[in-house]
């Protein structure tokens, strides 16, 4: 949501009012997930999304009439129950929460919005928490930020509140993750940690390696290209990449921007460049690394880098062979298998089928005074 916090800073700038209105939780099924966003300005229009449909129309004439009457921050939340689903048309069931907050002239989003936009673009990582509901109206839209050398800014007015926000903090700002916190008192602290996109780096540019970067860019990530063939890591081939770089591949890699928002996936043309170019992403920050090939392979690669004096824990992290099952064969599907399994080790999930258990279904049939009918017969 960079737009929306660049176009709050440029308000804010101007002297111009505005609300960001932002889903800080869900539950069950929504259109947006925590951290979506909308930045409603003083003539009504707006950037970002949170979902769209009614809910986000309500919430929309919610930020008009607050910056109408000179309101201050609100916190809504919605079932996303039959009425709403027959209006716009949606499948979800779930229950969204909003915070609204109104951003004028001196407010102190100005100096974290900066501080966010410097962090999107490579610079130090910081984690902001909100006060999104308290039992104190005069906290609510109070701001901490923690920074990545760990020094402050901003205040939640309570030593507890602000050690959990540092808790949560620094286990979702790496990734640019988002998190809530309810508190036994009735508070709830939204927690945005803002760093780069997330960037997947290719250390092979051949048929799955330009697959993936057409899958990649398509779900906002950066994308680089690492190969020694200058024929296989340039624009022409990759014309959605961020960067090519065409030099061996331990030495390439030292010309990317690598954090731990990153994820390389090393597709080389060969076993001996995809050991040097293992060992070479292993000795970078990123949270993911993956390898393409065999098990075979994959255990005689592990075998040289043992040797070599590379620690069991630092393999064991390694995804290899690299994706999810999805018994992907062509260049397109592997890379689907690949950013499917990036995604899921970046987001938390588990991989598994998405598909309802039988139980559910049965009721479902119960209620409906429906009998499952039997599997035909085989034909003799």
């Amino acid at each position: 949501m960079k737009e929306v916090v660049e176009e709050a800073v440029k308000q804010l700038e101007r002297g111009d009012p505005c609300v960001l209105a932002t889903v800080v939780r869900t539950r069950g099924s929504t259109p947006q997930k925590p951290g979506a966003k909308l930045l409603v300005r003083r003539d009504g229009s707006g950037i970002g999304t949170l979902g769209g449909g009614c809910v986000e129309g309500d919430i929309w004439f919610a930020a008009k009439e607050i910056m109408r009457r000179g309101g201050g921050p609100e916190f809504k939340d919605y079932y996303l129950n039959e009425d709403i689903a027959a209006r716009d048309g949606l499948v979800c069931g779930g229950t969204m929460h909003f915070f609204l907050d109104p951003l004028s002239d001196g407010s102190d989003f100005l100096s974290y919005g900066r501080e966010a936009l410097r962090a999107y673009d490579g610079g130090p990582v910081i984690g902001i928490a909100t006060t999104v509901r308290s039992p104190e109206p005069g906290r609510l839209g109070s701001r901490l930020m923690l920074r990545e050398d760990g020094s402050t800014r901003g205040d939640l007015g309570s030593p507890e509140l602000e050690r959990l926000a540092a808790e949560s903090i620094k286990r979702v700002a790496s990734l640019g993750n988002s998190d809530s916190v309810l508190t036994a008192d009735g508070s709830e602290l939204f927690i945005e940690g803002f760093t780069t996109p997330p960037t997947l780096v290719l250390m092979g540019g051949g048929h799955i390696g330009k697959a993936t970067a057409a899958v990649a860019k398509t779900l906002g990530f950066r994308v680089y290209v690492v190969d020694d063939r200058p024929e296989f890591s340039n624009p022409a081939r990759f014309p959605e990449a961020d960067g090519t770089v065409t030099a061996p591949y331990a030495e390439g890699l030292a010309h990317i921007p690598i954090n731990v928002n990153t994820y390389i996936v090393v597709a080389t043309r060969g076993h001996r460049e995809d050991d040097y170019a293992l060992e070479a992403a292993i000795g970078t920050p990123a949270t993911y690394v993956g390898l393409l090939g065999s098990k075979r392979k994959t255990l005689l690669i592990y075998k040289d880098l043992l040797e070599r004096g590379h620690s069991p824990e630092t393999l064991r992290r390694v995804r290899a062979p690299i994706g999810l099952d999805i018994a992907a064969l062509t260049p397109e599907e592997i890379a689907i298998s690949i950013m499917s399994e990036i995604i899921m080790a970046r987001r938390g999930g588990s991989g598994g089928p998405m598909q309802m258990e039988d139980r559910y279904f049965n009721r479902v049939l119960e209620q409906a005074g429906v009998e499952e009918c039997a599997p035909p017969a085989p034909s003799s």
